[in-house]
């Protein structure tokens, strides 16, 4: 089990925190539960006896005999239940059902506009998860959780975008509430770069409780890991670099409306931009990726020198946060080779030696999955936390 998916206490006043321990899919007998627990006998067998009612644990092939009648084994039942993954970019949707280790069961994507708003992105991901279900001979009633990343600033608690710059009529909109019809179970949403930062965590780098992901793409923005949790700051805004303040933009128009961001000299949207001054066909990311590929110097240096950019801002993240771990995310990854040196060039050439000694700088594992990956953990974590599956049991 990964660290951010267990970094509180165990609570063992109940089955639900009696199952953190079988999440990690190794089988255990009812002596090992009370050895490792503290917990008596009876009570192990109370609790295993409400687990396997809810089928969230299976009996599995017995423990090897010391003498005497073999002891029954249980381990986590991932088939148990499913959870819809979505992630929403400002040009793409993907959706996914998983089980309940992020296995994915069946999945789709397509080209769409999140400018194009809520309404027919919902109606798209209604239709859309309800046909996945079916093609994994699964129903609606079996999801106990559905995680959504969209690419904007959301408010974590109420699963609101707040204020998010290229979604238009998405401010405020309730996203969970337009779901509650179809989903009985917890629709929880999320900035898509703190999604990839999970799913990237939980699927390539699980022993790792100090990480910043780091999406460029059209834009730039950051996930936060740290002490093993996912850290969104007090309003949801944490990681947001990509319009931090950065000396060699200076005067020079961003998105936000500001002038001087990391983001209007670095993303791949700008750097798309001055490579079309200099006489190249370039409008997009992609075109980018696609002149450095061809192994046009030009958008090689260009690329290197938004790395070097990167850098300084990520200087000063290493020295306040010390992570062991920079990944770089987002479509401008697929040119990682020159991006993540520029970045690995000031970061490791500017940062005190202690900061530096064991930090890893690489391009993303999950890559393209990451986000996807990223919004079934963060429904499995909710939809398996002591307090739903206490909830669950109270029902029976």
């Amino acid at each position: 089990m990964s660290q951010v998916t267990v970094s509180h206490a165990l609570d063992l006043s109940h089955a639900g925190g009696l199952f953190q321990l079988l999440r990690d899919g190794l089988p255990r007998t009812r002596a090992d539960l009370a050895k490792s627990t503290g917990l008596s006998r009876p009570t192990i067998a109370q609790r295993i006896d409400q687990l396997l009612g809810l089928g969230l644990i299976t009996p599995v092939s017995d423990a090897a005999s010391t003498g005497g009648r073999p002891s029954s084994q249980f381990a986590f039942n991932p088939q148990a239940r499913v959870v819809v993954a979505a992630d929403f970019g400002a040009s793409h949707a993907r959706l996914a059902v998983t089980d309940l280790t992020g296995t994915v069961l069946a999945e789709l994507g397509e080209e769409r506009e999140i400018s194009d708003g809520p309404v027919s992105a919902i109606a798209w991901l209604r239709s859309s998860a309800l046909s996945l279900l079916t093609e994994a001979d699964r129903s609606a009633d079996d999801v106990v959780g559905v995680g959504i990343g969209l690419p904007g600033p959301v408010e974590f608690s109420t699963g609101r975008p707040i204020n998010p710059p290229i979604m238009p009529g998405w401010d405020r909109f309730d996203l969970p509430g337009a779901l509650k019809q179809t989903f009985s179970a917890p629709v929880l949403v999320d900035n898509d770069v703190n999604i990839m930062a999970l799913g990237e965590q939980t699927s390539a780098w699980p022993e790792t409780t100090d990480l910043i992901f780091v999406k460029v793409a059209t834009g730039i923005g950051a996930g936060i890991i740290s002490g093993g949790s996912l850290r969104r700051g007090s309003h949801g805004a944490a990681g947001d670099i990509g319009h931090v303040a950065l000396p060699r933009a200076a005067g020079i128009p961003c998105a936000c409306g500001n002038r001087g961001c990391l983001e209007a000299v670095a993303s791949g949207r700008s750097i798309a931009r001055e490579l079309s001054r200099g006489g190249l066909e370039a409008r997009t990311p992609g075109d980018v990726i696609r002149l450095v590929k061809a192994g046009d110097l030009q958008a090689i240096q260009a690329v290197r020198q938004a790395g070097r950019d990167l850098g300084e801002v990520l200087t000063t993240c290493v020295s306040l946060m010390n992570p062991s771990l920079i990944l770089i995310g987002g479509a401008m990854a697929q040119a990682a080779e020159h991006l993540v040196a520029g970045v690995r060039e000031v970061v490791y050439a500017r940062s005190i030696p202690l900061s530096t000694e064991h930090l890893t700088i690489a391009p993303s594992n999950a890559a393209g999955n990451a986000a996807i990956l990223g919004a079934a953990h963060l429904a499995i974590d909710a939809a398996l936390s002591p307090e739903r599956i206490a909830a669950a049991l109270s029902r029976q």
